[in-house]
């Protein structure tokens, strides 16, 4: 098992702000630096491109990934959510942030697993491996084997997370306003106003097991979903806040599956859209993250192995219904169905303009464009994500009279805009209308249309 670069996480407030503030004193300084060369040659370079330089978004990275939790949280978000709105520069860097981040070192990790466990917390164990196979924002994951044989993959949350959440992300906004790194146009106080508040959901590790346990009853009760895909079993006298410990299973991660036949390809995409519209029109209950990682493929079984339940929410049903409103619509181009269903969903206040209004209602359409696709939809062309991203940038421009969507509507979009990403990312071609048409008769509208 490849070893994982350690770093030890900072746990107190007054750590965590220090080490904040050196980041923004190494920053400030670097300027001073920078500016001083160009200067003797001559140039008059600007603030924002003497902030933008290599080295200083390397060492934010860095720093961030050091100190994990909300901190390397808004680092995702920013990376993930802004796309094209952030500089490349800083796009490019933050994207590490995404999937891998320092270990604990070992000292640390077994002081954790003591407070937690006890003294005796090895006990129950043939084996504990101490290097996580896996390791992000707020907890990293380790290989267990019980006395029994039975191998477990142990979730640990990194200690004082939960406690720096809101003071990690007050002192995150502030150096990157002061810095200048974040564009005018970006929604900068919403996206961290959301990382607030997901973080506060993904840090309850009670949570997380209730969500994970509610998610593989509905897998098992489904007929077809327990063919097709594997929910981790819980060990629930292991868990509690800080720890999750669910059954260990194998496979190989999504976004490596290229190499594999186009049917087998085609068949795993169109598992998961599959798994969407269940999720939003019949389970009520939707896993929005759309980490790649939180899918794996098993090959021998071909099943789908699906992790992490720390972004579940319940869909409540009259959004449910309202977004089945809006896709019939735009399957057929009936605006004005789709801006009443836009309207209840929540995305339009009274002062919005018509203009506004059409520029909402052009990305929905472009959104359910495989919809309204006869036959399978290639994947694989991804103009469709660029067109829509075009048309994001083009309406976030102007937020003076628009506003932001309800949290629930911006996960579920999130999510879609995720599984429209793997899809192209494996190049697969699936019949999308053809999902949600037998969704739809599966789960008919409970309201009048």
């Amino acid at each position: 098992m490849k070893h994982k670069q350690t770093a030890k996480v900072p746990t107190s407030r007054l750590s965590r702000f220090s080490s904040l503030g050196g980041l923004a004193s190494r920053l400030a300084g670097n300027v001073l630096v920078e500016g001083a060369k160009r200067l003797s040659k001559g140039q008059k370079p600007s603030l924002n491109e003497l902030v933008m330089t290599p080295n200083n978004i390397t060492h934010m990275a860095d720093k961030l990934a050091e100190l994990r939790g909300a901190a390397m949280k808004v680092g995702q978000m920013l990376s993930m959510d802004s796309g094209e709105l952030l500089p490349k520069e800083l796009s490019d860097i933050l994207s590490r942030l995404r999937s891998d981040a320092k270990a604990m070192p070992h000292k640390q990790l077994v002081t954790l697993l003591k407070t937690n466990w006890g003294n005796d917390w090895l006990d129950p164990f043939a084996h504990f491996e101490l290097n996580p196979f896996a390791a992000a924002s707020i907890g990293q994951v380790h290989l267990a084997t019980l006395a029994s044989g039975e191998k477990l993959a142990v979730k640990l949350q990194y200690p004082g997370i939960r406690n720096s959440i809101d003071s990690d992300i007050d002192n995150v906004a502030a150096i990157l306003k002061l810095s200048k790194l974040i564009p005018s146009n970006v929604q900068f106080d919403q996206l961290l106003a959301e990382a607030r508040k997901q973080l506060h959901v993904e840090a309850d590790y009670q949570n997380e097991l209730s969500m994970l346990q509610r998610f593989q009853s509905l897998i098992a009760s489904d007929e077809i979903n327990a063919d097709e895909f594997i929910v981790p079993t819980t060990y629930p006298v292991l868990c509690n806040q800080n720890i999750l410990v669910m059954e260990f299973i194998d496979g190989q991660s999504i976004d490596s599956i290229n190499t594999l036949e186009q049917v087998t390809r085609n068949n795993i995409a169109t598992r998961l859209l599959k798994l969407f519209f269940k999720e939003l029109f019949a389970f009520k209950l939707m896993q929005t993250d759309p980490n790649f990682a939180n899918y794996q493929y098993q090959a021998e079984s071909d099943k789908l192995v699906l992790l992490d339940f720390g972004a579940t929410r319940a869909i409540p049903t009259a959004l449910s219904d309202q977004y089945k409103q809006l896709m019939a619509a735009s399957m057929i181009n009936d605006r004005k169905t789709m801006e009443n269903a836009a309207q209840n969903i929540g995305f339009f206040q009274d002062a919005i303009t018509k203009e506004q209004k059409s520029l909402v209602l052009d990305v929905f359409y472009l959104a359910c464009e495989p919809l309204r696709f006869e036959g399978d939809y290639d994947f694989s062309d991804d103009t469709l994500a660029k067109r829509i991203k075009q048309a994001g940038m083009a309406m976030s421009m102007d937020r003076n009279e628009w506003h932001s969507p309800p949290a629930d509507a911006i996960f579920i979009h999130r999510k879609l805009a995720g599984l429209y990403l793997l899809a192209s990312k494996i190049g697969a071609k699936v019949n999308v209308k053809q999902l949600f048409e037998t969704q739809l008769q599966a789960s008919p509208f409970t309201m009048d249309t």
